[in-house]
C-alpha cells in the first residue's frame, strides 16, 4: 500500500514551507574585497564565504567599476543582513564588518592570518571539503564582557552573523562545524579560529574501537578474538586518553559508530582554519558612514565631535536643500512647456480667425472633451486630421524633353566597364579580320609559286 501524502507530494511541500518558514529570519551576507587586494586576500576572501556557508554568496562577482552602493539596492530583495569586506593599504590589511540597512560598521585591522591552504598542511590528519559545509556553524564567543560600549557592539555583531539557535529544538547531528572569537584583553586583539567537530566513542580500548568502527585487522595469528579485545597480542591498549573535559554523555543520536543516545563520547576539534588575529580600529553608526563611536588610535574632546556634528547636519541640510531645489527647477521647466503649448494653440486659433478660415466643429468638441477629462492640453495632431494629396500620375500624352537619368558612382562605373569592354572586343575582331586577310594572301602567293614557278610568283 501506498503511504497517505507521498504520491501528491503533500510531504515534500510541507517540509519545503517548514525550511522556508524557518530560514526566513536567517542572516546571510556578501564576502567581498573593495580595490587592489592581492592574490592572498583574494584567498582569503574564499575561505571567508566557506566559513560563511551556507547563507553567503559564493559566487558573488566584485568589477572594478562597482561601488557600494551597488551592493546596498541588491542587498535588499536577496535579504543580505551583513557585508564581510577586505581591503588593502600600504601599511595593513582591514577587515569591515557591516550591518544592513542602517548599521553599524566595525573595522578591523588584521595582524596575522593563515589561509585554510596552511592551516591543512600543518595539521595532522586534516579535514577534507564535506557535508559539514551544508550545515552553518555554531558561534562561541570567549573573553568578551559587556561593560564597555565597544564591547557591547562586538557581541552584538559577532551574535547576528550567525543564525541564533534553539536549544530545545536543535538537532546534534547538524552541529558540525565551531567558529571561535576569543578577546584577548592583554594585547587587545581578538583571535578568530575555525574547527570541525567530531564525535569518538569514549572509554574504549584502541582494539575495541577498531571493532565498533569496522576496522579490523587480520586475526589469523590469533587463536581467539579475545586475545585481540584484551590486547594480549603486544597491542597498546589505547591512543592515549582523552581528557575529562571532552567527554559528555549524548542527549541524541550523531553520526559517527558507537555514537549513540546516552552514551559517552569525547568531542574532538579540527582546525579547518582561516586564522585571524584582529585588532578594533573603529565603529562608525552607519553603513561604512556616519558618526564615528569609537577609534583605537584617534581620541576627540567633547568639543571637536560636537563640530563634526553640526558640520555632518550642515552637510545633509545642504543635499536636501538642492535635491528640493532640483524638483522645483522640474516642476517650473513642466509649467513653462504647458504655458507655451497654451500660448502656440491661442496663436494658431488667432491666425485662423483673421484668415477668415472655419473652425472644424469636430475637433473642437474632442480638444474640449480632452481638456475637461485629463485636464490638459491635448497635442497639436492629436485631433488634426490631415488628408495626403493624390499622387500625379505620368501620362503618355505629356511631351517632355529627354533628360539624362543621374547615375550614382558604382553605376557610372559599370557603364564604363562595359563601353571600354566592348570597344576592346570591336578593335580586337577587326584586327584578327585584317590578319587573317594578310595570311590568305601569303598563302595564295606560296601555292602560285609551287605551281607556276619562281617567276610566275613574282609576277
Amino acid at each position: 500500500m501506498k503511504t497517505i501524502g507521498k504520491d501528491n507530494g503533500t510531504k515534500k511541500k510541507k517540509t519545503s514551507a517548514s525550511l522556508e518558514a524557518t530560514e526566513q529570519n536567517v542572516p546571510r551576507s556578501f564576502v567581498m574585497h573593495r580595490g587592489d587586494v592581492g592574490k592572498s586576500v583574494l584567498q582569503l576572501e574564499t575561505d571567508l564565504k566557506r566559513v560563511m556557508e551556507p547563507y553567503t554568496a559564493l559566487n558573488l562577482k566584485v568589477r572594478k567599476n562597482n561601488v557600494l552602493q551597488d551592493f546596498i539596492h541588491v542587498a535588499g530583495p536577496l535579504g543580505i543582513s551583513h557585508f564581510l569586506t577586505l581591503s588593502k593599504t600600504t601599511n595593513s590589511t582591514n577587515f569591515r564588518i557591516s550591518k544592513l540597512p542602517r548599521g553599524p560598521t566595525l573595522t578591523f585591522q588584521v595582524k596575522e592570518y593563515s589561509l585554510m591552504k596552511d592551516i591543512a598542511s600543518i595539521v595532522r590528519k586534516p579535514k577534507s571539503i564535506g557535508k559539514q559545509y551544508n550545515y552553518p556553524p555554531l558561534l562561541v564567543l570567549n573573553q568578551f564582557n559587556s561593560e564597555t560600549t565597544m564591547m557591547k557592539l562586538m557581541t552584538t555583531m559577532f551574535q547576528n552573523m550567525f543564525p541564533s539557535i534553539n536549544v530545545q529544538k536543535v538537532k546534534l547531528s547538524e552541529i558540525r562545524r565551531c567558529v571561535l572569537f576569543s578577546y584577548n584583553a592583554d594585547a587587545n586583539v581578538i583571535d578568530f579560529r575555525h574547527y570541525n567537530i567530531d564525535a569518538a566513542p569514549a572509554g574504549l580500548s584502541r582494539s575495541v574501537k577498531k571493532i565498533v568502527k569496522h576496522k579490523i585487522p587480520d586475526l589469523g595469528s590469533l587463536t581467539d578474538i579475545s586475545e585481540f579485545v584484551t590486547g594480549s597480542c603486544l597491542m597498546s591498549e589505547s591512543e592515549g586518553e582523552e581528557p575529562a573535559e571532552s567527554q559528555v554523555v549524548l542527549p541524541q543520536n550523531i553520526r559517527g559508530r558507537g555514537n549513540i543516545k546516552s552514551s559517552q563520547s569525547a568531542i574532538k576539534l579540527t582546525e579547518l582554519g582561516p586564522r585571524l588575529t584582529l585588532q578594533l580600529v573603529k565603529i562608525e553608526a552607519g553603513v561604512c558612514d556616519g558618526e564615528v563611536l569609537y577609534h583605537q588610535f584617534i581620541k576627540k574632546t567633547d568639543e571637536e565631535k560636537e563640530e563634526l556634528r553640526i558640520r555632518k547636519l550642515e552637510k545633509k541640510k545642504l543635499k536636501e536643500r538642492r535635491k528640493r531645489q532640483q524638483e522645483e527647477n522640474v516642476q517650473r521647466k513642466k509649467a513653462e512647456r504647458e504655458k507655451n503649448k497654451e500660448r502656440s494653440l491661442m496663436g494658431m486659433k488667432r491666425k485662423r480667425e483673421l484668415e477668415g478660415k472655419p473652425e472644424n466643429e469636430s475637433e473642437d468638441d474632442d480638444t474640449e472633451y480632452f481638456r475637461q477629462e485629463v485636464g490638459e492640453e491635448p497635442d497639436e495632431d492629436m485631433f488634426t486630421r490631415t488628408q495626403k494629396k493624390p499622387h500625379k500620375r505620368k501620362l503618355s500624352s505629356d511631351k517632355r524633353p529627354f533628360k539624362k537619368a543621374k547615375t550614382d558612382g558604382k553605376e557610372a562605373n559599370k557603364a564604363r566597364k562595359a563601353d571600354w569592354t566592348f570597344k576592346t572586343k570591336k578593335n580586337s575582331n577587326h584586327m584578327s579580320l585584317k590578319q587573317g586577310i594578310k595570311r590568305d594572301k601569303r598563302s595564295k602567293m606560296h601555292v602560285k609559286g609551287k605551281v607556276f614557278g619562281e617567276k610566275a610568283s613574282k609576277r
